[in-house]
């Protein structure tokens, strides 16, 4: 496969870091060149810290990706942006003191809890105005409740925001890729992560039997595609 395409955003200062982490076309276009290489060496969009159920400290995501040579990611949380909100700060700060390197680029993140069908699904959030109104009640650390609850209200409220709603690894849910990924793309969702390991294999790549599939729902459905580690652990290149 083509090496994905790497995308140079960096960022030089501390408002347009904020600003850049809100760029929702800049995603849409990294989303649409995202291929089975892409992650865990060029972009992950998905990761969890200590401000949810993951081990590492915001910075250390920070480090990690620095290390790791990663052109963009997110940090998503459960119900929270306080991880990614260090991190962005932590981010500002490096860049301040390497001004001639080039940073990843951070996007906001977060992962809501929703009803799709009746199930309990992860609907992932990026690029949005954390302080937008319409997203603010799923940023409170625990899932909610009501009409709130149903994926349709959270994706509009992503989209309030001005960011996009990706369905959190499509097979992994007490009802199948095919009935979900249909069912999302029919209430707005943008994109589907279409790339996970679902076994945690080491090192990490995107599970052979789900993956096609899932891949193949989403072109049917025109919606864009996204890959991420998952990390709850102590590195960023697998989920635990």
């Amino acid at each position: 496969m083509d090496k994905p395409m790497a995308i140079d955003l960096a960022p030089n200062s501390a408002f347009a870091q904020d600003q850049a982490a809100q760029d929702k076309d800049a995603l849409k276009a990294v989303f649409e060149s995202i291929n089975a290489t892409s992650c865990p060496r060029f972009y992950n969009f998905h990761m969890h810290t200590v401000c949810s159920d993951g081990r590492l400290q915001p910075y250390q995501i920070m480090e990690q990706a620095i290390d790791i040579g990663l052109k963009g990611l997110a940090i998503t949380d459960h119900h929270s942006v306080n991880g990614y909100r260090a991190a962005q700060k932590w981010l500002n700060q490096w860049q301040a003191e390497h001004p001639e390197a080039i940073a990843p680029h951070l996007w906001t993140g977060v992962e809501i809890n929703a009803d799709l069908l009746g199930v309990e699904v992860h609907i992932l959030g990026y690029a949005f105005d954390p302080q937008h109104p319409a997203i603010l009640p799923y940023l409170n650390r625990a899932t909610v409740g009501g009409e709130a609850y149903q994926a349709v209200q959270v994706i509009r409220a992503i989209h309030q925001a001005g960011g996009l709603a990706v369905l959190a690894h499509p097979a992994r849910y007490r009802r199948s890729a095919k009935e979900l990924i249909p069912a999302a793309a029919k209430v707005g969702i943008d994109g589907i992560e279409t790339f996970y390991a679902y076994e945690n294999p080491s090192p990490w790549k995107p599970s052979p039997r789900q993956t096609p599939e899932v891949a193949a729902l989403g072109q049917i459905h025109g919606l864009l595609h996204s890959c991420g580690t998952d990390t709850h652990g102590f590195s960023l290149l697998q989920r635990l």
